[in-house]
Formats: structure tokens, sequence, C-alpha cells
């Protein structure tokens, strides 16, 4: 897969694919699945953003089939009403990438349903997503769902004992929690679809480190890591190349069921996609299990 890019993505005419987020990665994910003839339907929380997305990618691409629908991740509502809509219009999914996160907001918040926020939009959201799609995506052509780790997984924990942080909040930790256990969703996701031949297949991508609003937007403009991603733009890659690992997972033929792909230069925050080792934590197939169960606890409802 060397220096695999965008122009390496296989037709995707006949395939109708779910972006969650509307800038950033998940823009640059929308882009080149409509470019490469895919039905997308860019998900959000924003209409305005959402419409701002689907007008460039319509300038970009003059036949791209490409719409905006509405989804909150932070309430299991939005997420029950989103499906629900999709599936009256849709006989099948063939793509959902679980892209859309937030980062570091510096005061504890909760969702819609009380749930720490993170944990809620990063990982939660995309759980109940995936489980109210997942007939949806049984009826889809290969289907594939990629969900999106980050590198600061790496150094993450769960703590079951205060999944939600209601005892001790700090804003990084708490984010790679939620990325942990997103990475840790994806691999449980593909044991459990062979296992019972639900016919989907379960990825997951990082991006490395590269350059988007996801920052400054939550963590704030003031905040260091604001600061050096408008002032230090240089040491982070761009948004495109931080998609390829996602765009890969989704689309290439290679791409190994289970599998956790990253950028393939500098420990893994910039290059072309590769697949590497997902962390160690990742692969504790009791915890799995266990942040499983508790997660179909709380959006209350189970894979059937």
């Amino acid at each position: 897969m060397s220096q695999w890019t965008t122009a390496d993505i296989p037709s995707q005419r006949g395939r109708t694919a779910v972006v969650t987020g509307t800038g950033g990665l998940g823009y640059e994910d929308a882009l080149a699945l409509a470019g490469a003839g895919a039905d997308v339907i860019i998900a959000g929380r924003n209409p305005a953003k959402g419409a701002d997305a689907v007008t460039a990618i319509r300038a970009a691409v003059p036949d791209a089939k490409v719409r905006f629908a509405e989804l909150d991740l932070a309430s299991l509502g939005s997420v029950a009403a989103f499906a629900a809509r999709l599936a009256d219009e849709h006989d099948g999914l063939d793509l959902l990438i679980n892209n859309a996160g937030i980062m570091q907001p510096p005061q504890r918040r909760v969702s819609a349903d009380g749930f720490e926020l993170q944990f809620a939009t990063n990982y939660l959201g995309h759980f109940a997503l995936s489980a109210h799609l997942l007939p949806l995506l049984r009826r889809g052509q290969q289907p594939r769902v990629v969900t999106l780790g980050s590198v600061a997984a790496r150094r993450g924990a769960i703590d079951f004992d205060d999944l939600q942080a209601a005892r001790a909040y700090r804003s990084m930790p708490v984010y790679a929690q939620s990325k942990l256990a997103c990475i840790i969703f994806a691999l449980e996701f593909s044991r459990r679809s062979r296992a019972a031949a639900w016919g989907v297949q379960s990825l997951a991508a990082h991006p490395g480190i590269t350059r988007t609003d996801l920052i400054p937007n939550q963590a704030g403009r003031w905040s260091i890591a604001g600061l050096a991603r408008r002032h230090l733009s240089f040491l982070f890659q761009p948004a495109w190349q931080g998609a390829l690992p996602t765009l890969y997972a989704a689309t290439a033929p290679s791409a190994r069921d289970g599998g956790y792909y990253g950028p393939d230069r500098l420990g893994g925050t910039r290059g072309f996609p590769t697949e590497e080792e997902p962390p160690q934590q990742a692969t504790d197939s009791a915890a799995a299990a266990r942040l499983w169960a508790l997660s179909e606890e709380m959006v209350g409802m189970a894979f059937a």
C-alpha cells in the first residue's frame, strides 16, 4: 500500500455511505467518496455547516451524489431518529464511517442523556448508531464500518469504576479513554460479526496528527493545543492526508477485517496509510466484552 492516495480508491458507484462529521476529516472522507461515485450522506448536528460541506463538495465534484442529514451523536434520541429516517429511505447501507468527535472540553459536560460528553459523542453515540444501522448494513453490498481512534488512545485506559469521569475529570485522559473505546468497539464488532455471521466488516483507523479545527473548537483557541494548531501548523499534516487511513480502511480491497490503520511515518503521526498494531489495551477481549455489555445497557438496546 506504498503511498496509497484517493486516486487508488476503487469505483464506489452504486454504494451508499454515511459519514459522521461535517468538517475536517469527515469532509475529506465525504469528498473522496463522492468523487469515487458513492451516494454520500454527511451526518452532523449543524445544518449550516452541513449545507456548506455539501455545497463545497458539489463545486469540486459537479455530479456528486451528496446530501446532509441531521444527527446529534450526543443524543440517543437523535441517533434513533436518524437511523429510522435512513431505514425509510434506503433498503441497505454499504459503508458507515464513525468519524465525528469532540476533544478536550476544559470543563466536564454531559450529553442530553447525562453521559460525559466526550464519551457520549466520540464513542457511545457511534456504538448506538452502528447498532441501529446493523440491519441496513447486513443488507448492504460488502458492507464495512470504519471507526476512528486516535494516537491519544495509546495512553488511554478504560476506567470501569468511573466511566463518566464523575469523580475526577481531566480532559485529555477522558478523551484518550473515549478513543480507546472506539478501537475496542471496532475490533469487538469484527469478532462478533464473524461469530454471528452478520456479514459486516469492521475496521479501525486513526489520522495521526492532523491539522483540523477539532482542538481549537473544543479546548479553545487560546489553549496551548489551540495555539499550537494555529501557529505551529507546519508540524501537522493536512486534513486530506489525515483522512487517507480511514479511506483506505473504507474502500481498499486489501484492507483487512479487524485491521487498524494509520499513517506510516514518525511513529504513526503522519504519512500514508499502513496497517499497525492497535494499542495493547484494545486487545483485551475480556475488557471488550465488558465494555460492550455496559454500552448496550447505557444505550438501551442490543446488537441483533
